[in-house]
């Protein structure tokens, strides 16, 4: 499946009564959701004891990209576009790969 099959699957449970203003809406608040379910598992791995559930936090990184194709939806762009734009920028910020200095030094960068 490529990611923009994804992202028109992931779609077709979306709610079509909200209007595209409430569909974004609901992207970023779900996104800051199901993020905090993600890092509550590694919270609770680290400093309490448990196990890390792989299998729950799979499943939650699963909703983390649901959220992400909402957004992506709301905004009227496809993921392949997003995940492009992206690795545009991080090979602009870091073109020989990551370094420290660079990430320390992005004052410049726009």
């Amino acid at each position: 499946m490529t990611i923009n099959e994804y992202q028109k699957l992931a779609m077709t449970t979306l709610n079509k009564e909200l209007s595209n203003e409430q569909t974004l809406l609901n992207g970023c608040m779900g996104l800051c959701g199901e993020s905090g379910e993600v890092i509550d598992l590694l919270k609770k791995h680290l400093s309490q004891g448990h196990d890390l559930n792989r299998e729950k936090m799979i499943e939650e990184i699963g909703d983390v990209a649901w959220y992400i194709a909402e957004i992506a939806y709301a905004l009227n762009v496809d993921l392949e576009t997003v995940f492009t734009k992206n690795i545009e920028k991080l090979k602009k910020r870091y073109p020989e790969g990551f370094s420290v200095e660079r990430s320390l030094n992005r004052e410049n960068e726009k």
